[in-house]
């Protein structure tokens, strides 16, 4: 083979830049998810904005909603990253007690939440399902570009 089709086949900027990728980190996740934190953030505000007509409680909650969708997000993509930097190809079972494990945690603590300060602990279970429905297209997009783009 000569020079030019090996280049071709392994270009030395794919293979720097996945050297480069570090070790994961939270800080790392947080600078890759910028976009999401920014939306999760204007969410927060605008959820806030809805105590301005007396109903604090509520707008706590959705903003609770909210950030509790964010760390959950979060923590599943430095998990993923952690698996993916490690190597380890984990079975199918494995992920699906992680995954398991991970959403037991976020029902228990949201539906709690909900039922300690009902009817307005209501906003944090619609907040959590705003910040997912957001999260999910926001995921979604680059990929159906990408997929276009083929």
């Amino acid at each position: 083979m000569s020079d030019q089709t090996t280049t071709a086949m392994n270009p030395p900027e794919t293979t720097a830049a996945v050297a480069d990728m570090g070790k994961p980190s939270i800080l790392r996740v947080l600078r890759d998810q910028r976009k999401t934190l920014a939306v999760a953030a204007g969410l927060m505000v605008f959820g806030i904005w809805f105590g301005q007509y007396g109903n604090w409680t509520l707008a706590f909650c959705i903003a609770g909603g909210v950030l509790l969708g964010l760390v959950n997000h979060l923590y599943t993509e430095y998990w993923l990253l952690k698996i993916i930097e490690s190597g380890a190809q984990p079975t199918r079972n494995q992920m699906i007690a992680a995954t398991i494990s991970r959403l037991t945690v976020l029902t228990v603590v949201a539906v709690g939440v909900a039922v300690l300060v009902w009817p307005d602990g209501i906003g944090l279970l619609l907040g959590l399902a705003v910040f997912r429905l957001i999260a999910l297209v926001m995921t979604g997009l680059p990929l159906l570009k990408e997929l276009k783009s083929q």
